[in-house]
């Protein structure tokens, strides 16, 4: 079949296509019109950033069977009109994990040392000797922001350059982190005993601007390193504080907008060392890309599963259409019991109870994990959320039986770490209406739609008054509730959808209230 290549790769990704039997066509300069002539008959695509896979390009795309991204990052495809389509979309997120991990440990080097620095007032003749007494790595605390796949592989390298290593991430197993060499912390902790940071969170609403003036204080006298994802760190507040000294340096190759805007306040200061996104700018890795992407490109095209699917449910298509019902409920449970737990994830189980029991739920057990770990990686799905919960040493256990006490149907998605767990049952009533209908044992009926509140109190005269006297003062309309509780005056646990984000004020104010145990913000659509 016809592949079309619309960006550079390296050739060894355009041989193994051809050496598959495909017709390679390239086409660097495609847009418009051309574009969407070329690939009206090409079985599959590869492109990189520079080509915008929109929902009018698939839809010319009468014969495409997958969209091969060269790279990790796929904000250039629309993949809900791809899926639509019935084309997967599959990325390389493995090729440039190395280069990335290295460059980072560069850079890290770059800044302790002031290497840039003295190498440009050597080159214009000064022999600057005195001027820069740099830091050992020895000894010193590295603070990881994210233990992913790059984040697993800096601290290995540093760990072994005798580094401390501690680290900030909620979703990764205290046992993986420990053959890691890294001690799990919190967020500000990680901060306030790093002598270098280093970043490699993806970037989502919960991430963007998470590091800014007063966590840069928290790192007072350390050094910054980003070769993760730009938009994470605040510029204006980084260069800063290395201006005032609150930091002894920065070393960064990923920015909010790129290219640099030559005005940025980044570039003003000489203790901030910056690199035009370099991190995956290595022969190896480039190589490592498109291969990887042509290999996934040719399993498609020869009906083999995709080892990284975005979009594709692995699932047999007759039995589709008995278990998609359940596929929604699963990550909704998952989305909130993920919320509810106060802690890191060390485990989830999925439990099927009744009629769902019978089925091949694989499917739906990716969708739960999904869930779990939607907060953590924006690019998480039904496929590879399982992949992410091996990445991190999260226990995964599914069990199935066709018994069900009060329902045809049961869906339970239990998330625990270590020390305390939380389950939340979901089920279908009337075949299609989707319901969480137990919240860590309690009975409750409560739609799964957009933002939720889940108080936990004593069971007193006026506590629910109180409850909505509070988010009416912050104007927050409730607009459904759902009560339970053990037994008459013991505990109790309310559900409450509402229209708007809860303030962390309202959430302070209730907690002041002795009959308040809890409180805790769902969202269900990251808002």
């Amino acid at each position: 079949m016809k592949v079309l290549v619309t960006d550079p790769i390296a050739d060894a990704g355009l041989d193994v296509l051809r050496d598959a039997g495909h017709e390679v066509e390239t086409g660097y300069e495609l847009e418009g019109e051309d574009l969407l002539e070329a690939v009206s008959d090409a079985g599959g695509l590869i492109v990189r950033s520079g080509t915008e896979v929109t929902e009018e390009v698939l839809e010319a795309a009468e014969e495409l069977a997958i969209v091969g991204r060269a790279g990790i990052g796929v904000d250039n495809i629309d993949i809900d009109a791809a899926t639509d389509e019935g084309v997967i979309v599959a990325n390389a997120p493995e090729g440039n994990v190395r280069a990335a991990a290295e460059h980072t440990v560069a850079m890290t080097f770059a800044t302790a040392r002031s290497i840039p620095q003295a190498h440009i007032r050597l080159k214009d003749g000064e022999w600057a000797k005195s001027d820069y007494l740099g830091a050992e790595l020895n000894g010193k605390t590295l603070g990881v922001v994210g233990l992913g796949r790059v984040g697993q592989e800096v601290a290995k390298k540093l760990d072994s350059l005798g580094m401390d290593i501690v680290a900030f991430d909620p979703y990764i197993s205290e046992d993986r982190a420990d053959r890691l060499g890294a001690e799990l912390v919190e967020f500000e902790p990680c901060l306030e005993r790093a002598d270098f940071l280093t970043i490699h969170t993806p970037l989502t609403p919960e991430t963007e601007g998470m590091i800014g003036e007063e966590e840069l204080d928290l790192l007072e006298g350390g050094h910054l390193v980003n070769v993760g994802r730009g938009g994470i760190v605040q510029e204006d507040a980084l260069a800063a504080k290395v201006e005032d000294g609150t930091l002894a340096g920065a070393a960064l190759d990923v920015f909010a907008e790129e290219p640099l805007a030559e005005d940025s306040p980044l570039l003003e200061q000489d203790d901030v060392i910056v690199t035009p996104h370099l991190g995956a700018s290595t022969e190896a890795a480039q190589e490592n890309v498109a291969t990887s992407t042509a290999e996934q490109v040719v399993a498609a095209l020869a009906g083999e599963p995709v080892a990284n699917a975005l979009n594709a449910p692995s699932i047999d298509e007759s039995a589709f259409p008995r278990v998609e019902p359940y596929i929604e409920i699963a990550e909704t449970a998952g989305k909130v019991a993920a919320q509810l737990l106060d802690g890191r994830i060390e485990s989830v189980e999925i439990t099927y109870e009744g009629d769902i029991a019978e089925e091949d739920v694989e499917f739906v057990t990716a969708s739960a994990l999904k869930g779990v770990f939607e907060p953590l990686e924006w690019q998480v799905n039904a496929v590879n959320a399982p992949q992410i919960a091996d990445d991190r040493g999260v226990d995964v256990t599914e069990s199935k039986t066709r018994q069900a006490a009060d329902f045809q149907s049961l869906i339970s998605v239990q998330v625990g770490n270590g020390d305390e767990e939380v389950a939340v049952d979901g089920t279908l009533f009337a075949g299609d209406d989707p319901r969480i209908v137990r919240v860590d044992g309690y009975r409750v009926d409560a739609i799964p739609h957009g933002k939720m509140v889940v108080t936990r109190n004593t069971d007193e005269p006026g506590v629910i008054g109180l409850i909505g006297s509070v988010m009416g003062k912050h104007d927050v309309n409730i607009a459904g509730m759902f009560n339970a509780r053990e037994t008459i005056g013991g505990e109790a646990l309310t559900v409450y959808n509402v229209d708007s984000q809860v303030p962390d004020e309202a959430k302070a104010e209730l907690n002041e209230d002795e009959r308040i145990i809890g409180v805790d913000y769902i969202t269900l659509n990251g808002q």
